[in-house]
């Protein structure tokens, strides 16, 4: 299970998403600075939020007020029955009920509006974002992707994200309406009776007593729980993607006893923290009880001095009610807000990470690449202090076939990475045409190059799409011939739908030899000068290998084309073999002359032959 698609999600605190307490960030005022900006665009609609918030809560804070004088009107008119000096007024009680209906209404319409806006300029800016991010993933370069997990560059765009649309959309409205509902009720009180509100002020620092010291307790076992539930995430993943070989070596008991393990922590953690914070409301409730007590004892001993309406007590009890609430919920804002700042703070992270190094002003052109490749004293490391490729030079002309062989990390997939400037030389050049490739616009200097490397790649849609991926304006009989030149469309007729097929996410609905085939074909149409195959056939059987080694010979006519291979069979014919250890050019030449030579080839030959050909 990917964080993409996680199940059911689990509360947070105050009944929060997980997210919303899961960690802080480290620069909270900064990341809500950067935040501000960010939804600059929006600030009339930010504006408009605030002032439709405020809106609804004052209307929302005097409807009880006039309630109470209808109350009032009844208790009057009760007592003049009684003594036979009137009756109740029904029409006066009447219009108050319509003009509090007409008060609430407008405050429902306020709050709706605002709800709207607010929702609309939450989806923007996170539409926003998660566009941002994905253009920034296509500029990002490679050693970023290699160092980091799949799951956590998806947190970015996916759950980080989603926390901070849920953190913006309910902690700006309910900090204003909070904030608003404090002022007006506090206001509202004063107005009825100041010594009943210094009373019912009094238990504001029991209050916050309590949501410190119960926010205080669960902090920590909400950060248990977020980092709990992203590692049973990463658990159930990886098992998933790898079941197939879980079930061949009889691992399912070990999985399944890992899963406990992680399982367990995240039940004591999330047990734990949902207790805690479901204390919130009955202690706030408690508390609040104790205002109302002190409210009808204050309150009936100034009625029965005349000096307050019965109407009144029953709208200041209204009001205590309403004093305490936004009292909890400014506390599950400040939760909401360092948790949406600490997701802001990582997507913000990523969007300012180093991009790769932008291409030169001038480019060089790609028209009428010839081919001619040259390696002048290249050196490199992905770590700088552990170089790869220590000096590395060759020259390779147009339309040749330039095979590399060698041991495990000598570094032959590492020079397709720098040809393709995934990454750039430490030291020296690579030259295409005469041209350090560093000259060249970043996107048009990799068309120049088609590749079919060792690990298969294809996407979730058809056979065409996928093979058609190397050239989009390709036609269908253009797709079908490049099929045909790779030995792959007579396969592919014979599966359901045929070209149309749909290939399922990880494409594991064809077999290993046949996606070969399809990445293959996809090369093939995508007709480059230069073509980099890296053990291109290691997956297929021996006679696909050859009607795929009769489609190469073809493909490679008039190119020049790098070859990576382990099967030292497959690269007799080349022009030019070079044998790699430990990241130099050890051994350079014709495959019968290294042979003759009698070295490090030779060696790698006849451990693979028992005869020497």
């Amino acid at each position: 299970m990917s964080e993409q698609t996680q199940r059911r999600p689990m509360r947070g605190p105050h009944g929060g998403p997980p997210g919303m307490a899961g960690e802080k960030a480290k620069n909270f005022k900064g990341t809500i600075g950067k935040l501000l900006r960010y939804i600059g665009n929006y600030k009339f609609a930010v504006l408009l939020v605030c002032v439709f918030a405020a809106c609804s809560t004052v209307f929302n804070v005097v409807g009880p007020k006039i309630l109470g004088n209808a109350t009032t009107e009844l208790a009057n008119g009760l007592a003049a029955k009684y003594t036979g000096t009137g009756g109740i007024d029904f029409g006066a009680i009447g219009r108050i009920l319509i003009t509090v209906m007409v008060i609430y209404g407008i405050s429902a319409l306020c709050g709706l509006v605002q709800h709207l806006t607010m929702t609309t300029v939450v989806q923007n800016t996170c539409y926003r974002m998660r566009r941002e991010i994905s253009e920034k993933i296509s500029r990002m370069p490679m050693k970023y992707f290699e160092s980091r997990t799949v799951g956590e560059v998806l947190s970015r765009i996916t759950n980080d994200i989603d926390t901070l649309g849920q953190g913006m959309n309910q902690s700006i409205t309910t900090l204003i309406s909070s904030v608003a509902t404090i002022i007006g009720v506090v206001y509202m009180m004063l107005t009825i009776s100041p010594l009943m509100t210094g009373l019912t002020v009094l238990i504001l620092p029991l209050s916050l007593a309590v949501i410190l010291l119960v926010v205080g307790r669960s902090q920590k076992y909400f950060k248990a729980q977020q980092r709990q539930l992203g590692e049973i995430n990463g658990q159930v993943e990886e098992t998933f993607s790898g079941l197939p070989v879980v079930q061949a070596y009889n691992r399912e008991d070990a999985v399944l006893e890992t899963f406990d393990g992680t399982n367990g922590g995240l039940y004591e953690s999330a047990w734990k923290s949902q207790f805690l914070s479901g204390l919130m409301q009955p202690l706030m409730n408690f508390v609040g009880n104790l205002g109302y007590v002190a409210v009808v004892i204050s309150g009936a001993a100034l009625a029965i001095r005349g000096t307050i309406a019965i109407g009144d007590i029953q709208a200041f009890m209204n009001y205590v009610r309403n004093f305490t609430q936004p009292i909890t919920q400014l506390a599950q804002v400040s939760n909401m807000m360092q948790s949406m700042a600490a997701a802001a703070e990582r997507v913000f992270e990523f969007l300012e990470e180093p991009e790769e190094e932008p291409s030169t002003d001038t480019p060089a052109s790609t028209e009428h690449i010839r081919g001619e490749v040259a390696f002048r004293h290249v050196k490199f490391g992905y770590d700088p202090a552990h170089p790869v490729i220590h000096d590395w030079s060759c020259t390779v002309e147009p339309g040749q076939t330039v095979a590399i062989v060698g041991p495990t990390g000598a570094g032959k997939t590492t020079m397709v990475k720098l040809l393709m400037r995934f990454y750039d030389v430490d030291g020296g050049s690579i030259t295409l045409d005469g041209t350090d490739i560093r000259d060249y616009d970043r996107g048009e200097l990799r068309k120049c190059f088609g590749m079919v490397l060792q690990d298969t790649w294809l996407f979730k849609g058809s056979i065409m799409e996928n093979i058609r991926y190397g050239r989009q304006d390709a036609t269908d009989e253009e797709v079908i011939a490049a099929a045909k030149a790779a030995h792959a469309d007579n396969f592919i007729r014979t599966l359901p739908d045929g070209y149309q097929m749909e290939l399922n996410e990880d494409a594991s609905n064809v077999s290993q030899g046949q996606k070969q085939l399809l990445t293959i074909a996809r090369a093939i149409l995508a007709d480059s000068p230069v073509l980099i195959l890296d053990e291109a056939t290691s997956s297929v059987d021996t006679r696909t290998e050859q009607l795929i080694q009769s489609a190469m010979d073809n493909l490679m006519a008039g190119r020049t084309c790098f070859v990576i291979a382990h099967r030292l069979s497959t690269i007799r014919n080349a022009d030019q073999i070079l044998v790699m250890q430990e990241g130099d050019i050890v051994e350079q030449g014709t495959h019968d002359t290294l042979l003759a030579r009698g070295g490090f080839y030779a060696e790698l030959w006849n451990s693979q032959f028992t005869e020497v050909a």
